[in-house]
């Protein structure tokens, strides 16, 4: 028999698929592969085997005996073919080498699973989704994605992974471990693809070239990834909300959304943030570090996409243009945000109130109104803001800056809205038109305020004597005539007042200070009501009309001394009339 070993004669061949053996036994065992039979069984767990070999090493796993160790590091093993292959670790030796590519393996397992790329051949699919694989582990691995199994878990935060070696390159990050590290440069890195990855910006290499518009990409899942972009394929849906992704990692992050899961910490101030990415840009705000600058006026910037907006200023490039009215802007997301001006439609509600708003970013603002919460303080008062921008506006305060400028009369400004507001008078733009009546109004806010003309509400009402406002700041003002107490003191003359605002206008007084000026005549006016009186002389607008005659009037108080001259009429005509 063992004669046979070198002349290779193999009396005994299989009747199902042809392969040869020396012994017959070995043809017997052989045949358990087509027949399926497992005769061996394990006394512990219940699991079968066709040989016993294989069960003899089975019952280590349970005994957890390892009696082959390597000379070289110690490690143990409970297989010696386990044994064979990692002293080959340490010997860097490879003898299977591939007959088509002639790359070299260091098991025959990998050399077959190897060859399938050539071939191109899955043998093993999924049964739910019939998804092929060149490996039994890899059809393993898939299928815990739809029974959700994750059998491999965290010691330290519990986290589960469904695939073992997942979990290793987890536990990197509680013991911060970074095995591989870059020779160029010495960046450490916690797996080894990561670190092929960073080699390719030393090499600049990009192997992998799209066929569509030949951008070029150093990996190949980037270029896979771009793809989508062309195909505007998004494989990955959540199964909570059913929105698609283009990518896995993109789907991973947005799922964080539902479970309200926010892993990343900061070290400084203690938020925490869904994305890492998002974490990093947090950190900004402590270094106050701008990476970002700009290539024609050298602004910087914390986020990336914050340069990029600013780039269309120097541009002066509006190519998304209103279909309603015309009216072109840079980014696609404010024409978006426009043309809600025309529908009217406001798709971000409130969940308190049900107020709408045609902005996320609005209702983010709002949300505050219900919390109170104020988390921007000023470092020279300590007064606090419930947004960043009206913090930075009121910083220039103390400053006295004014950074905006008008076009057309170089009035300067310290808030950017303020300048916008202004440009009205030039352009005399009024986008927001009543439905009832047609008036036009600059400010979505007045349009708000005029429908009241017509509706007769007045829902801010007083908690104290009743009494109703349509506006809330005219039931702010009212319920100053219920204090009584006037703790704000005139240093000049000792007139005492209420609010500390109306101390300030009283200051006025003594100074002959005019800070509200005309934009059209510069007249100038210690109080905003007066020249807000002023300004009706310039629109001619009458907005009060008498119920007897129909004459208008700019102002109520003179509709009032108007009203007086019928009154007057009527009890001289009652005089004269004979008895």
């Amino acid at each position: 028999m063992h004669l046979l070993t070198h002349s290779k004669e193999k009396p005994y061949s299989c009747d199902v698929c042809g392969k040869g053996f020396f012994q017959k036994g070995n043809l017997k065992v052989h045949h358990r592969v087509h027949t399926n039979e497992r005769p061996f069984s394990c006394e512990l767990c219940g699991r079968t085997f066709s040989k016993k070999c294989i069960l003899n090493r089975h019952y280590r796993i349970h005994t957890n005996e390892k009696p082959f160790s390597c000379d070289v590091c110690n490690k143990e093993f409970s297989h010696e073919s386990a044994l064979k292959v990692h002293t080959r670790t340490h010997t860097n030796e490879k003898p299977f080498s591939c007959d088509v590519c002639c790359k070299n393996f260091s098991r025959r397992s990998h050399l077959n699973s190897h060859f399938l790329t050539h071939t191109n051949k899955k043998p093993f699919s999924c049964d739910v989704c019939a998804k092929g694989f060149s490996e039994k582990s890899n059809l393993n691995k898939h299928l815990r994605i739809h029974t959700n199994e994750k059998p491999y878990s965290s010691d330290v935060c519990k986290k589960g992974f469904s695939v073992k070696s997942n979990l290793n390159l987890h536990l990197r990050t509680h013991t911060n471990e970074k095995p591989f590290s870059c020779d160029v440069c010495g960046s450490v890195f916690y797996q080894k693809n990561h670190l092929k990855m960073h080699y390719q910006i030393h090499t600049n290499e990009k192997l992998y070239f799209c066929d569509i518009c030949k951008k070029r990409f150093s990996r190949r899942n980037s270029l896979n990834s771009h793809y989508r972009t062309h195909t505007n394929e998004k494989p990955f849906s959540c199964d909570i909300c059913a929105k698609g992704f283009s990518e896995k990692s993109n789907l991973n992050r947005h799922l964080r959304i539902h479970r309200n899961e926010k892993p990343f910490s900061c070290d400084v101030c203690g938020k925490t943030c869904s994305q890492k990415c998002d974490l990093n840009r947090h950190y900004r705000i402590h270094t106050n570090e701008k990476p970002f600058s700009c290539d024609v006026c050298e602004k910087t910037f914390a986020v990336k996409a914050s340069l990029k907006k600013h780039s269309l200023v120097h541009s002066n490039e509006k190519s998304h243009v209103c279909d309603i009215c015309q009216k072109a802007f840079t980014r696609l997301a404010d024409l978006k945000h426009h043309c809600f001006l025309h529908t009217k439609q406001k798709p971000h509600e409130c969940n308190i109130c049900n107020k709408g708003f045609a902005k996320k970013s609005h209702l983010s603002d709002h949300i505050l109104v219900h919390t109170k919460e104020k988390p921007h303080k000023c470092n020279i008062c300590n007064k606090g803001f419930a947004k960043k921008s009206h913090l930075s506006d009121h910083i220039l305060v103390h400053t006295k800056e004014k950074p905006h400028v008008c076009e057309f009369c170089n009035k300067d400004f310290s808030v950017k809205t303020h300048l916008r507001r202004h440009y009205i008078v030039h352009t005399n733009e009024k986008l927001h038109k009543c439905e009832k009546c047609g008036k036009q109004f600059a400010n979505n806010s007045d349009l708000n305020k005029h429908y009241f003309s017509h509706t007769k509400e007045k829902p801010h009402e007083c908690s104290i004597c009743g009494k109703t406002y349509a506006q809330k700041s005219h039931l702010n003002v009212h319920y100053l005539t219920h204090k009584t107490e006037k703790a704000h003191k005139c240093d000049v003359c000792n007139q005492a007042f209420a609010v500390k605002a109306y101390l300030r206008r009283h200051y006025r007084t003594h100074t002959q200070e005019k800070p509200h000026s005309c934009d059209i005549c510069c007249k100038k006016f210690s109080t905003k009501s007066n020249l807000l009186v002023h300004n009706l002389t310039h629109t001619k607008e009458k907005r009060f009309t008498c119920n007897i005659c129909n004459k208008a009037f700019s102002l109520k108080s003179n509709l009032l001394r108007h009203c007086r001259l019928h009154f007057k009429d009527e009890t001289k005509s009652s005089k004269n009339v004979p008895v």
